[in-house]
Formats: structure tokens, C-alpha cells, sequence
């Protein structure tokens, strides 16, 4: 096929529609015709100097995208189909690009880098390509500067895309040289020395061994620190991002050089440009995330000892870091509070001081305490803000009893401000200020005396109320103190303080719902995230007003499925509006079908609501989907069996949520509404448990759906067993061998890291469910001993979850339970397992002598159940 390469790229750019698509149709033809002719032209393309730099860059952006995606899946398809090429074709591919590692021009170099670190990533995994960096290596020693530089951006992606352990020490030490010697301050070019930088970024995860060694890390670090004093902002600036990447990764190693450390941020800080400033900040917040952790693990009561030590840096810092970080409050930028992507030295200091406050507690208070007071009365705006962000930055770490005084004096004035501050900047920060009082110092869980009282309730509701009418970034804050106000009284019994006002705050934030600039500063959403929780948080003496705003909301819901003819924009806001609305009832249905005293006048709506959630699926987006969703699945608890008589309409987007995998969280919500409904309908959901049970097998062979998706359909499994009883009996022969196979493959995983053993966990939990689920549902049937043939592998994997000895107390929990869900099903029959069983007793043992009283409950339980079985 003779393709004339170069101007199909130049085509595929065109600004005429028409051209660019023929052109964009001609590539993909001739990818499919012969894929290595293609790939291989695109490399030509690339390397080539006498062609456009328009088509060389499109030609590497191919090249790359032919060989990655973002979904896992895909990107499977990708690295199979590159390594089963011919080896010929991609000898050539990979000459060409490294060839045009040497061009002249900058971005056909830095493309050329990108796609060797791709096939890298696939390649050296594989024990392939095994002189790639040795060939890099020797580029190093080239004497033209852009040569070098493009060499040490290639090295710094192959870091990014290889995984350490596929890469022998020996080459890593030689990376690491290479890397290392660019970023010294004796290179004169700064385009090298800037790549150099930012490939020991990337490559630090590689640099294990090397920290370990005192030598070579003192060398790494001082050049680190050399480079941060570099006359080219764009090297200082990499190299403080190499210092916050240091902070997390070898937070064990730093003491040495902390007081180096803390001279150069605080220069940088005090009198750099913004861009390295910022990463100056940042290094001091990356290790108060570390020494949080570390904290969070000693006090918690798994292990009285963390991994890492402890090095108290913060702590040691205080006296200097807490006046620095203080300095930064007063750079404020006149717009901040409008533009919500804003990032400053002064919100980013603020930021670290709040983190500094996490992770020293009380310690911080008398350090920032004077700034408040000095400031909190000035002429000038910048003060005034400055010491409100103060005050707000440290309400969460220390304890309330050295807060509370504080907060006593300071909320008279803070409301006095809000009224009455002529700067909106300093109404905003005020009103984000009152939010963490009242989030972190108010509500039913404190020991303190309570800061808002019956004397002081009302102002504080008069003044969040006014405030809602201002300017939109004020009231978007004063609506989420007034969500914080609700939250506290949660908990409150039958009474809350709020209900005298109940009407009014209800009345309020429907009004800022409706006002014209409410889409801005995120307003309209934080008015309904308010509603929904002053609604979750009410009592049975104002359930009459929320019954009063089932028909308000219903009726704004309905009109927004009435808008027609619109465009894109408009169509994106109604979709918006829709999502909250739906959320809004969701609310109003759990609070309401949740109490008896008002379940069944509310049923009387359930037609008319339905109705309106079935028009909102025909919308087809797929928030709105999720929040539809979960008012059905709220709605389906509520109307219990009665649900039964809307499942012939409600059914095809059920299975069409099931079949979404492209939006997971819809498919996660969908299978958690199938939940809700087993519960509501019990055997009613009989007649659609065919498609239902063909939905979740397929979505769990499935190998495009998200794994988060996983653990709840297994679950879903229990949830359909316990509805339908032994009517589950012709699903056991396609659901049972797909637990089997999920549970040995998670009782034997060994996790690498916290989110794998979480999701380990999650997984383990939902297999247990659906076991228990089946257990408990085939109980009393005749047909009981169809279970017997699974028993065995049930019992062997309850045993290797106890041997394995990394279970979270939930799955604990769950694992007792189906212990005794199988002796009790089982009865006589599961007696000679449980006797032969290698752990079950001392399982037994350890869940009774459990701290956690629902584990001990379940023990308690699974204990009967088992001595029956063992003793009949």
C-alpha cells in the first residue's frame, strides 16, 4: 500500500474537518493492513531530519499511543501485540528511534525519548532489548549537549515505565552515575543539567541501595541541594521536587541533613520565585504526611512499633518553620477565592501549617496564637485574612481542651466579622474558619463543654443565613459551616437545637439553590450537600417539614426533565442539577422511610417518584445514573415487597447499569442497589434473577471491568441466595467454581502494599458474604446437601485465612460467621470437616478472646452453632 506518510500526518492536522478525518481513516487502514509496515514508517518519519516537524512529532504520538493505554486492558492488548512482532521490524524500530535521540530538533528528540522508555517498559521486563542501556549510557560520553540531554530524559522516562526489580543493580548504579554527574554544577549546559534533574526524579525509586550506602547518599544529596541553588529557576525548581520525592521516599534517612535542608527551603521560601517556593513548602508538608503516618501507626493498636522510626523533624523545626510558614499567610492574591484551581505560596503555606498542627498537636498553639492577635484587628486586609487563616489552619491536632478557651473568645468576633468585614477575602476565610469549628470542636463525641450553646445557636444561624446571600464565594463557605453546625448534632436524641429554625435554614438554601450566580464557586452543589445533611441530621419533630420538601424537590426534578432543545453547556448543567436533585431525594427517602412515624404517608409519593427516576435514566449521563440509582436502591428499602410493582419498567436499566463498564461506579452502585432490592423484595426478585445472575457471572469474566467492581458482586451473590433460598439451587454450579477460584487466589496473595492488602480484604469479605449468603439460604431445605460438595473447600479456605494471619477485623468478623453458617446449615454432616479442620479451634479461641465486641459476637454465635453440629 504506497502511502505518501508525511502528508497523511500533515492532513490529519488540517483545520478542515474533512481532510483531517480521510487522513486520520487512511492511518487507521493502513495500521490494520499491516501493523509492523505502519510502525515502522511512523519510525522513519520520526528519525528522519529533511521532514516537517509537525509530521515527525504526530508520528511519535502515534508510535506511543500504539504502544500504551490507560486502561489496563488495553494496555495488555498493546504490549502482546508489540512483543509478538517480527523481530526484524522491530530491531529497525528501535534503531530509528534511538537514532533520533541525535536530531537537531528538540521535540523530535523528546518524543523519540518517551517511545524507547515504552518499549522499554515492555521490552526489558521480558529480558529483552538487554544493550538498551548500555547504548544510552555510552551517548552520555557524546560531546554535543543535546545529544546528552535527550539521553538522560530517555533514561528518565525508562525509570518512570520499568519497575526497579527488572533492572540488576549494577546497571541501576551506572544510571544513577550518569544521572548524578548531569545534575553537577560543574555541567555547563542547562538544558542537560535540567534533564539530569528531572531523570533522578523518576529515578529515585531505584536508588535503594544507594541510600542505604552513607557515601553515595551524601554525594546524591549534595548535588540535590547544589541544584536547588542553580542560577535556572527551572533546575531549582526540579530540584526542590527531587528533595519532596527524597522527603517521602527516604524520610528514614534525612536526619543528617535537615538543618541544610531547612536553610535552603527557607531562603527559597522567603525569596525565590513562586514555582520554587512552592516546592520549598511542599518538602515540609511531604514529611508531616510521613510523620502523621508513622504517628498514626504507633498509636494505633495493631502495632505498638512502625517500621520507620520517628524522627520528630517537625517538632525540632517548630520554633523556625512555624514563623516562616506564618510570613507566607500575608502573599495572598487579590482573586484566589474565585479562581478554584488557585494555588499560591500563601494557601500553600497554610496548607503546611495546618499539617504542622496535625502533626504536633498542641504544641503549635502558643507559636501561632500572637501572629492571630497582632494581625486579627489590622487595617489591612491581607492581616486580617492572614490571622483568620491562621487561627482556621490550626483547629485540627490539638486537643480541644486547649483550643476550646480559645475558640470561646474568638467566635464572637468571627461572627462580628462575617457581618461586618468590608474585605469579601477576609468574609471567606471567616466563614471557612467557623466551618472547622465546628467541625472539628462541636458535636456529641467531645469532652469538652460545648462551644455553641442555646444562648449563642441563634446568632450563629442568623449570621450563616445572612451570609448565604452574599457574594458566592462567601456563601458557598457559610453554607458549609452551616453542613458542619448540622453534623454536630447528629447524635443529638429527639431534641436538636437546630429545630426551632428547622423551617428557616430549609428555606434558606433552597432560595440560594435558585439564585442566578449560584454556579458559581461550586454554590448550587454546596447549598444541596447542606440541605442533604441538615436533612440527615433531623428528628422526628421536623419530619413534617422534610415530608413538606418531598413535592418541592420532586417538582424541580420534573421540570428539568421538561427543558428541551439544549445545548451542550446547558445540557451539562441540567445533568448537574439532576445528579443533586436525586441526591437530595435519596436523603429525604432514608430519613423518611426510615421512621415509622412517617414511613407510610410518604410511601404515598413513591409512584410519582419512581416515574420521575425512570425518565432521569432515559437522560443517559452517567452521574445522574449513580445518584438515580441509589434514591432507587433507598426507595426499594423503604417501599419493601410493594417495590415489586415497578421492577417491569426499573428492570432494563438495572441490566443496563450492570453491563456499564466503562463507568465502574455506576456498575459498583447498580450491583449495590441489586442488594437493596433482595433485601426489600425478597423471593419477588425471583423472576429477574436469571438476567441479574447472567449480568454478574459475566462481569466478573470479565477483564475490562474495574477489580473495585469484584467484591461486591460475590457479596451480591449472598444477598441473592439469602432472598431467593434454595431456589439458588441452578446457579450454584457457575457461581460456587468462581468463588472457589476467587478465594485461593486471595488466600494466598501476599500483599506488597497497604492498597493491595485492602483490596485483598474487600475481596475475601465479599467471598465470605457470599458463602454466608448461600449458607443461610438453603437452611431447613430439603436440598442442603447440595452444599456438602463445597464444604470442604469452604472449611480449606477459612483455614488458610487463618494461617495467612493478615485478616482486618471485618473479614474476621465475617470468617467466624460462615464458620458457624456452615455448622448450622450443615448440622451432623458438617461435624467430621470441622474436627478435621487444622485451625478451626484455635480460630475459634482467638475471635472469643477478641477486643472488637462484633467479632466476639459472631464467635459467640459460630460457637453454638458448632457445638451442635460437632456434638449431634
Amino acid at each position: 500500500m504506497s502511502l505518501d506518510v508525511t502528508q497523511v500526518l500533515l492532513s490529519a492536522q488540517s483545520a478542515d474537518g474533512a481532510v483531517r478525518k480521510h487522513a486520520e481513516e487512511s492511518l487507521k487502514q493502513f495500521q490494520e493492513q499491516n501493523l509492523p509496515g505502519f510502525l515502522l514508517s511512523l519510525s522513519s518519519e520520526l528519525a528522519n531530519e529533511e521532514k516537517p516537524e509537525e509530521s515527525r512529532r504526530l508520528a511519535g504520538l502515534i508510535l506511543k499511543n500504539a504502544l500504551d493505554a490507560k486502561e489496563q486492558h488495553r494496555k495488555n492488548e498493546l504490549f502482546q501485540r508489540w512483543l509478538a512482532l517480527d523481530a526484524g521490524a522491530k530491531a529497525q524500530i528501535k534503531g530509528l528511534l534511538l537514532q533520533t535521540l541525535t536530531s537537531p530538533v528538540a521535540s523530535a528528540r523528546s518524543t523519540a525519548s518517551q517511545v524507547i522508555a515504552k518499549v522499554a517498559g515492555i521490552e526489558i521486563p521480558q529480558k529483552q532489548w538487554p544493550e538498551l542501556i548500555g547504548s544510552l549510557l555510552a551517548n552520555i560520553h557524546q560531546v554535543q549537549p543535546n545529544v546528552k540531554q535527550a539521553t538522560l530524559e530517555t533514561l528518565g522516562y525508562l525509570c518512570e515505565e520499568v519497575s526497579p526489580d527488572a533492572v540488576d543493580q549494577d546497571q541501576v548504579n551506572k544510571i544513577l552515575t550518569a544521572v548524578v554527574q548531569g545534575m553537577n554544577a560543574s555541567e555547563a549546559n542547562s538544558d542537560v543539567r535540567l534533564a539530569a534533574t528531572r531523570a533522578l526524579y523518576n529515578a529515585l525509586g531505584f536508588a535503594q541501595v544507594n541510600f542505604s550506602n552513607d557515601m553515595e547518599r551524601d554525594y546524591i544529596m549534595r548535588v540535590v541541594c547544589e541544584a536547588t541553588q542553580s542560577p535556572d529557576v527551572k533546575i531549582r525548581q526540579a530540584a526542590f521536587e527531587c528533595l519532596v520525592a527524597i522527603s517521602s521516599t527516604y524520610y528514614d534517612k534525612l536526619a543528617t541533613y535537615m538543618r541544610d535542608i531547612f536553610n535552603i527551603t527557607a531562603k527559597a521560601v522567603r525569596g525565590d520565585e513562586e514555582s520554587v517556593a512552592l516546592q520549598a513548602i511542599e518538602f515540609w508538608s511531604s514529611i508531616c504526611d510521613e510523620e502523621i503516618d508513622i504517628l498514626d501507626e504507633y498509636s494505633s493498636e495493631f502495632t505498638a512499633d512502625s517500621d520507620v522510626p520517628c524522627y520528630y523533624f517537625i517538632k525540632q523545626a517548630l520554633p523556625a518553620l512555624v514563623p516562616m510558614l506564618l510570613e507566607t499567610l500575608l502573599k495572598q492574591e487579590e482573586d484566589q477565592d474565585l479562581d478554584e484551581g488557585a494555588w499560591n505560596l500563601a494557601m500553600a503555606g497554610g496548607t503546611c501549617l495546618g499539617l504542622v498542627a496535625r502533626t504536633v498537636g498542641d504544641d503549635i498553639v502558643p507559636l501561632v496564637m500572637p501572629f492571630v492577635e497582632e494581625n486579627i484587628t489590622k487595617s489591612e486586609w491581607r492581616q486580617r485574612e492572614a490571622a483568620t487563616y491562621a487561627f482556621g489552619s490550626i483547629l485540627e491536632g490539638p486537643s480541644a481542651d486547649k483550643l476550646a478557651p480559645l475558640v470561646n473568645v474568638a467566635l464572637g468576633f468571627m461572627l462580628s466579622a462575617l457581618m461586618k468585614d468590608p474585605s469579601n477575602h477576609v468574609k471567606d476565610t471567616t466563614a471557612w474558619t467557623l466551618g472547622r469549628i465546628f467541625e472539628f470542636l462541636h458535636g456529641s463525641a467531645l469532652e469538652t463543654p460545648p462551644i455553641i450553646t442555646a444562648e449563642n445557636c441563634q446568632q450563629i444561624l442568623t449570621v450563616l443565613l445572612h451570609s448565604m446571600k452574599d457574594v458566592p464565594n462567601v456563601a458557598e463557605k457559610a453554607c458549609g459551616a452551616l453542613y458542619f453546625l448540622a453534623q454536630g448534632y447528629v447524635d443529638s436524641g429527639s431534641a436538636s437545637p437546630l429545630s426551632p429554625f428547622f423551617q428557616d435554614i430549609v428555606q434558606n438554601l433552597l432560595m440560594v439553590t435558585h439564585r442566578e450566580d449560584a454556579g458559581e464557586s461550586r454554590l448550587r452543589t454546596a447549598a444541596y450537600e447542606t440541605l442533604n445533611e441538615v436533612v440527615r441530621c433531623s428528628t422526628e419533630e421536623t419530619a413534617a417539614i422534610v415530608m413538606q420538601l418531598v413535592p418541592v424537590i420532586m417538582v424541580e426534578l420534573h421540570q428539568t426533565l421538561e427543558a428541551e432543545k439544549l445545548s451542550t453547556d446547558e445540557r451539562e448543567k441540567r445533568s448537574e442539577l439532576q445528579g443533586l436533585l436525586c441526591g437530595c431525594l435519596q436523603v429525604i427517602i432514608q430519613k423518611l422511610g426510615g421512621m415509622e412515624s412517617t414511613k407510610y404517608s410518604f410511601l404515598q409519593y413513591a409512584d410519582q417518584m419512581m416515574e420521575l427516576f425512570l425518565r432521569v435514566f432515559a437522560c443517559r449521563n452517567a452521574t445522574v445514573h449513580e445518584e438515580a440509582m441509589l434514591a432507587i436502591g433507598a426507595l426499594a428499602y423503604a417501599a419493601g415487597p410493594n417495590f415489586a410493582k415497578y421492577m417491569a419498567q426499573f428492570y432494563q436499566y438495572l441490566e443496563m447499569g450492570l453491563q456499564n463498564f466503562e463507568e465502574y461506579q455506576v456498575c459498583a452502585i447498580t450491583v449495590g442497589v441489586v442488594g437493596d432490592l433482595c433485601r426489600a423484595l425478597e423471593d419477588k426478585i425471583l423472576p429477574f434473577c436469571d438476567g441479574i445472575m447472567t449480568q454478574l457471572l459475566k462481569d466478573l469474566s470479565s477483564n475490562q471491568l474495574h477489580r473495585s467492581v469484584k467484591p461486591p458482586i460475590f457479596s451480591c451473590f449472598g444477598d441473592i441466595a439469602l432472598a431467593i433460598g434454595e431456589n439458588f439451587e441452578k446457579y450454584l454450579i457457575y457461581a460456587m467454581p468462581m468463588l472457589q477460584s476467587a478465594a485461593d487466589l486471595s488466600a494466598h496473595t501476599t500483599a506488597t502494599d497497604d492498597e493491595m492488602l485492602d483490596y485483598t480484604n474487600q475481596l475475601r469479605s465479599g467471598i465470605l458474604e457470599a458463602y454466608s449468603g448461600i449458607l443461610q439460604g438453603f437452611k431447613s431445605s430439603p436440598k442442603t446437601q447440595l452444599l456438602m460438595s463445597y464444604a470442604p473447600h469452604i472449611i480449606q479456605f477459612l483455614d488458610a485465612l487463618y494461617n495467612g494471619k493478615d485478616m482486618d477485623d471485618a473479614v474476621m468478623k465475617t470468617a467466624i460467621g460462615v464458620l458457624g453458617d456452615l455448622a448450622d446449615t450443615l448440622g451432623v454432616h458438617a461435624g467430621p470437616l470441622i474436627n478435621q479442620s487444622t485451625s478451626t479451634q484455635a480460630f475459634l479461641e482467638e475471635c472469643l478472646a477478641s477486643d472488637d465486641p462484633l467479632v466476639k459476637e459472631s464467635a459467640d454465635w459460630a460457637r453454638i452453632a458448632i457445638s451442635r453440629a460437632v456434638s449431634g
